[in-house]
């Protein structure tokens, strides 16, 4: 049985176009997130898949209930992966997801999914900070426009800063290519 799971963090329909918070690059990190989790499901690791909701049904978004919340077609569980429905960006807060991992004698993670800069992010660095080894598909993975003190960010810098940071202290940080050639 293998020690690796494929943690795929909130590829859900809210991000998409379609949505009502669209990211930038979603399209093509889902076509590699979806190329990721067909070759660890032919290698046997686990694919674990988390979706984010918000606690109130008066949210803005990601609201319990509705299609922006259901994970996109393109990644949607096979029969008996796992779903956890998580309310904050690290996907290990307040879920099974560290019970699960060691029920199943997982050492690796492998991440892929929404956003870079906030829910990627802070389940990478928990993984780590629980003793799991990380390992983040960059291409896999989208982000947005952000704004601060009146400098707006452009997806691209934030996604790139994020997976810098990430890389210098929280594992390998790798795109879908060189991932499936292992």
């Amino acid at each position: 049985m293998s020690k690796r799971a494929i943690v795929v963090v909130d590829i859900q329909n809210e991000y998409f176009p379609q949505g009502k918070f669209p990211l930038v690059g979603i399209e093509q990190a889902t076509v590699n997130a979806a190329k990721v989790i067909a070759a660890a499901r032919e290698k046997g690791d686990a694919v674990i898949h988390i979706r984010h909701e918000m606690p109130t049904p008066d949210a803005p978004i990601f609201v319990p209930g509705t299609d922006g919340v259901q994970i996109n077609e393109a990644v949607k569980p096979a029969q008996g992966e796992p779903v956890i429905v998580k309310n904050y960006a690290n996907s290990f807060r307040d879920t099974p997801l560290r019970q699960l991992l060691d029920e199943k004698g997982v050492q690796e993670v492998v991440v892929v999914g929404a956003m870079s800069h906030m829910c990627v992010d802070a389940t990478v660095r928990a993984a780590v900070d629980f003793g799991y080894k990380a390992t983040t598909i960059h291409d896999a993975c989208a982000t947005r426009d952000l704004e601060f003190e009146g400098t707006a960010v452009p997806a691209a810098q934030v996604h790139a800063a994020l997976m810098a940071a990430l890389a210098f202290m929280y594992g390998e940080v790798i795109d879908t290519a060189t991932w499936l050639s292992r």
